[in-house]
């Protein structure tokens, strides 16, 4: 691996005493790893893609190795909050051109990060399959907001799906009924890492053959290695595209947005990170710093301790970053082949069924921000931030508070204010399935600005939710509230059940 600059290097101040583990290649640690890895290669019958996914783990269990021995927390007192330079405002941007945007559009390919599972919202399979408005799913409606563009201005701007192992052989089979579409549809597969045992610092895989909770996908900042071993960065920079747009399958306010990509090109910024403001319920977003004079992305896993509730102050760290990026395809291409991309390591604690203790080695896409030359943040409406992670989100996306129109959903200019309110669903209705069987329609929220339901409760049809509403249905009673029920500012509570006749 390349010397890296130390500017760019990982949250490394001072070195702790020395370890007694020597580290450097040949040693006893570092060997026991690579042993295990070549036998799980012997065992992959001559896989080159599996093979190189396990010589970029292994270099990676030798980083954490190395940084485990001498690394210390970050000094806080080189986290300052962003220089001004930092930070475009989204308002100062400039409209392309009409004859501009045809050639900025075809330079364009558009990234969607699909591996995660819909589990924690009780779904099987592929999150993005999750039916989340009208009966279309997240997948549905990029769809729709790609082949709008295409259409309108004749262009083709390929769509790309980076799928985990989890969500591979699904997304395959879902993305055939697109195929009568004017979208282009590419996937390929984010890496494939073993755990590792936090005690022995080794793989706790057996065979290169995928068992639940032994593999798993090293989180997004493996996009840059795997777009580049999919050989479709290479194919991409070959037909003439010079950008990549990123962004989270479920963030459904992440479109194509034509001033941020005539600012790309103003700029020939390598890579712009969309942040928006914090509020209360983004305090824990990473979020980008001036660390030593030097921009960065700062995860609250990276935070101390000590410094964490210093991290989550809105009046110091203002805003967040929504995953939204903007990266010019020959600057990674570049920086891949070249083996500088160090990102910051984020140590993923977990304990398997079995009761083992075990160490996922992971990073995030937006950690590479300070490899790329003129990279910088662009700070955009909150509107642009609209992520589903919860059943609460599902509730208000699919209210009236929001227009669907090609694909894209625009808040409800009937709202008075244009932010959305907050919403809190208790246990009960944490499952799709649950949530879909407890509402008979959405209920219409345009003047809701707070929402806490918890405990057994059901709405009927046509409900109209204003003000604050809170519904508490304690345990072992339950709460029907009645077809075309008006609640302004009301505290409902008790037992009250609807009997259909």
């Amino acid at each position: 691996m390349s010397d890296i600059d130390p500017s760019k290097r990982g949250f490394v101040l001072q070195s702790k005493k020395p370890s007694r583990v020597n580290l450097r290649p040949g040693t006893a640690a570092v060997t026991a790893v690579r042993r295990a890895l070549d036998d799980l290669i012997v065992m992959g019958d001559e896989d080159q893609l599996f093979e190189t996914e396990m010589d970029d783990f292994y270099k990676q269990v030798v980083r954490y190795l190395d940084e485990k021995s001498t690394r210390v927390e970050l000094d806080w007192e080189k986290v300052k909050s962003p220089k001004p330079e930092y930070i475009t405002m989204y308002k100062d941007l400039h409209s392309p051109a009409d004859s501009q945007i045809r050639e900025m559009l075809n330079n364009l390919v558009v990234l969607k990060l699909n591996g995660g599972l819909g589990t924690t919202m009780g779904c099987v399979g592929p999150k993005s399959v999750i039916e989340v408005r009208d009966g279309k799913t997240f997948l549905d409606l990029t769809v729709q907001q790609i082949e709008f563009l295409n259409t309108t201005y004749q262009v083709n701007v390929p769509l790309v799906l980076m799928n985990s192992f989890n969500t591979d052989e699904d997304t395959a089979k879902i993305v055939q009924k697109y195929s009568d579409h004017n979208v282009s549809i590419y996937t390929f597969n984010q890496s494939r890492w073993p755990r590792i045992n936090a005690d022995t610092n080794l793989p706790i895989a057996k065979s290169p053959e995928t068992v639940p909770n032994v593999w798993y996908p090293p989180g997004h900042g493996d996009l840059y290695k795997a777009f580049s071993n999919s050989g479709l960065l290479d194919e991409f920079i070959e037909v003439g595209k010079k950008y990549v747009f990123v962004s989270n399958v479920d963030n459904l306010g992440a479109t194509v947005d034509l001033n941020i990509l005539q600012h790309l090109h103003e700029t020939q910024s390598e890579f712009i990170m969309e942040v928006t403001d914090k509020t209360k319920a983004d305090i824990k977003g990473g979020t980008i710093i001036d660390y030593d004079g030097n921009i960065r992305l700062l995860e609250i896993a990276q935070v101390p301790k000590l410094f964490v509730d210093d991290f989550k102050r809105v009046k110091k760290f203002k805003i967040f970053n929504t995953n939204n990026l903007w990266i010019d395809l020959k600057a990674i291409r570049n920086l891949v082949d070249s083996e500088t991309l160090d990102l910051d390591l984020i140590i993923n604690k977990k304990t398997t069924d079995s009761g083992e203790s075990v160490i996922q080695l992971e990073t995030a896409v937006g950690a590479a921000i300070k490899y790329f030359s003129r990279a910088h943040g662009v700070n955009v409406p909150r509107s642009r931030f609209l992520p589903v992670k919860s059943t609460s989100d599902l509730f208000l996306i699919t209210s009236d508070l929001y227009i669907l129109k090609n694909g894209k959903l625009d808040m409800n200019p009937a709202r008075t204010f244009q932010t959305a309110p907050i919403v809190k669903l208790g246990d009960h209705f944490k499952k799709v399935k649950d949530y879909q069987a407890r509402f008979k329609s959405p209920p219409m929220i345009l003047e809701l600005d707070h929402l806490s339901v918890t405990g057994d409760v059901n709405f009927g049809a046509n409900v109209t939710l204003t003000g604050t509403v809170i519904i508490v249905a304690n345990h072992g009673a339950h709460i029907d509230i009645p077809r075309g029920s008006v609640l302004n500012d009301k505290v409902v509570s008790g037992d009250l059940r609807l009997l259909d006749h």
